[in-house]
């Protein structure tokens, strides 16, 4: 268990990092086609660093290495298969520096790995298992803390996914995303909902659920049925803004305000871990940083 998973079973609430590609993304990296960016720990490492730092220096408590589109599969699709160990062992050395230059040793980095496609298709599953096996391997190696499965769409890739990061030994949290069809969440891909995903994987060796890469609006309707199968603790990282491959448009992002708002619901419900994803910057968790401080204040007997 983490150091956070601790906490976590002792009923505190924890704030992890704001979206990692979009922030590299405002900073006028450019993004890769079929790769976005994944390519961006090589040929920019001082912006990844600069974006881990802001987001310690906002609040963060864990940061999430830039390895969520450096599958092998993935970087394959953008010619760039080749620099597959290179980039996910940068992005997470990348990810510790900054931990050590902000003098805050107690930040936890996490490994992400992901079934994203971009706007390519899922590999065979046989390829998909060797894949994410290897990368777990390289983000475990490279000094990890624990391994974040992010943007989870099915469950047959997902299976494959998560056997690569129960493999590392480390702690393990299951990341889902989803959109509403007929008043019920369906899995990112379309093929599961999201009740046939956590009837499959509620059982897992895994740490922490989250509601992550999905609609504010949607959370709560994704939150009923994660909490319906699965007791331990939960965390919602919400999303903000267009997806237009192989750049993030951000157009109506919610504001820092609106998004605190929004998380204070989720917290009432029962959310433990706050965050966000595609659009929601670091000025989002530093605007999160007092509540999440309050919220522990208020629970402490």
């Amino acid at each position: 268990m983490s150091r956070l998973g601790d906490r976590l079973v002792a009923g505190e609430y924890v704030l992890i990092d704001g979206a990692t590609g979009t922030d590299i993304e405002r900073r006028g990296v450019p993004m890769i086609q079929g790769a976005w960016c994944g390519g961006a720990a090589l040929t920019h490492p001082d912006d990844v660093r600069a974006v881990h730092l802001a987001h310690i220096e906002a609040g963060a408590e864990l940061i999430i290495a830039n390895t969520y589109a450096s599958s092998k599969h993935l970087l394959a699709h953008a010619h760039i298969e080749d620099q597959f160990e290179d980039l996910n062992r940068a992005a997470v050395e990348l990810a510790i520096e900054a931990r050590d230059l902000s003098g805050r040793p107690k930040v936890l980095v996490a490994g992400s790995m992901s079934t994203s496609t971009q706007d390519g298709e899922f590999p065979p599953i046989e390829v998909a298992e060797a894949n994410f096996l290897a990368q777990g391997q390289i983000l475990a190696d490279a000094g990890a803390d624990l391994v974040v499965l992010e943007m989870m769409r099915d469950i047959k890739q997902t299976e494959a996914c998560l056997a690569g990061a129960l493999a590392t030994g480390l702690p393990v949290w299951i990341g889902v995303s989803c959109f509403i069809k007929d008043g019920e969440p369906w899995m990112w891909a379309g093929t599961d909902t999201l009740q046939a995903f956590m009837q499959r994987f509620s059982g897992e060796s895994v740490e922490l659920f989250a509601v992550m890469h999905t609609e504010v609006d949607d959370v709560d309707a994704c939150l009923d049925v994660v909490q319906r199968h699965w007791s331990g603790p939960v965390g919602v990282y919400s999303q903000s803004g267009v997806f237009e491959h192989p750049v993030w448009v951000f157009i109506d992002v919610i504001s820092p305000q609106d998004y605190s708002a929004a998380c204070i619901g989720w917290l009432e419900r029962g959310v433990q871990v706050i965050g966000g994803c595609c659009g929601i910057g670091h000025e989002h968790i530093a605007h999160l940083r007092p509540l999440i401080d309050a919220r522990n204040e208020s629970s402490r007997p």
